[in-house]
């Protein structure tokens, strides 16, 4: 007999304090992230949301301090989220923890011109992108424009952090519960912000750059390539970062968008935003590999094909 999915069910700190009964669930999970699991209703008709759309085999809900005013811009907020620390370190036992971050920070390092305001050069160290002058040779493909220095610092910011995180969920009733980070979809760089004004993200950047448009798309894949790579070494290394589990969204199949395109495109809502097609398709693949380790044991069944996610249901 085929499996029946449940969505998972999404609820704010506050609903979670106001609901008296939810013995009915299976598992209950906290959530903390960037836009990618933003849910108020604002962020989910401008895109998407990947919380929304995780399906369970058995009753599953999520406390997510994701909000729309409390989306993570960078790792080191997660300390300063009240909501997120008081839940991770208090009275209330999780059946694992859901983190979307590391992609903002991406961006920023991106973003990092190469003067300073005094008309300084920005170190290498502290930027992912190499201006022309110090571009390597044609034969490097586009590695030529990316500074290894810089990503060397980044790899150390995002390492502390992940032990940060890892310290908090170990400092109270929750050690050692399992943590699930997702890696990123491979954006296409282009003239797409969001609603509200933000963005684009990386356009600009390799503007400002001067890296030819025809190479572009390969750069995109090769930093959230570098993201993934390092997220799965971290995730690898057990003793460093115990009960650490990263998806890798970027073996998702998913529609890119038309390069020079300024709206909906593809999976893609902006510039770095899924569509609910796009959330759809990696969120279920995530479903899976989420519920394996829940349940201790790999699944069979697939996911529904069709449906939206519940709020508070």
């Amino acid at each position: 007999m085929e499996s029946r999915f449940e969505h998972l069910v999404c609820l704010t700190p506050d609903e979670f304090k106001r609901r008296s009964e939810l013995s009915n669930f299976r598992w209950k999970l906290l959530a903390h992230g960037d836009s990618w699991f933003s849910f108020a209703a604002q962020r989910v008709d401008a895109h998407a949301n990947l919380l929304e759309e995780l399906v369970f085999s058995q009753p599953t809900f999520a406390v997510s301090c994701a909000g729309h005013h409390n989306a993570l811009r960078r790792m080191v907020d997660l300390e300063g989220a009240p909501d997120f620390v008081r839940l991770l370190d208090g009275e209330a036992v999780w059946d694992g923890i859901l983190l979307s971050v590391g992609g903002n920070d991406l961006v920023a390092a991106a973003q990092v011109p190469a003067s300073l305001p005094s008309g300084e050069i920005t170190p290498l160290t502290l930027r992912l992108l190499r201006k022309q002058t110090e571009w390597g040779p044609p034969s490097a493909g586009v590695s030529r424009y990316f500074s290894e220095e810089g990503w060397a610092t980044y790899c150390e910011y995002l390492r502390a952090n992940l032990k940060h995180v890892l310290s908090l969920r170990d400092d109270g009733p929750n050690k050692g519960k399992p943590v699930f980070m997702h890696c990123y979809a491979v954006p296409t760089p282009r003239p797409a912000g969001a609603e509200d004004a933000s963005g684009p993200w990386l356009y600009p950047a390799l503007k400002a750059y001067a890296i030819p448009q025809a190479d572009w798309a390969a750069m995109s894949r090769l930093m959230l390539s570098k993201l993934a790579t390092l997220l799965k070494a971290c995730a690898a290394d057990k003793e460093t970062y115990p009960q650490l589990h990263v998806f890798d969204s970027t073996q998702v199949p998913i529609a890119p968008a038309a390069l020079g395109s300024s709206g909906i495109s593809g999976d893609w809502h902006n510039e770095i935003h899924l569509n609910h097609s796009g959330c759809f398709k990696i969120a279920r693949a995530w479903s899976l590999h989420i519920e394996a380790v829940l349940s201790g044991k790999p699944l069979v069944a697939a996911a529904p094909t069709g449906g939206r996610g519940r709020r508070g249901s």
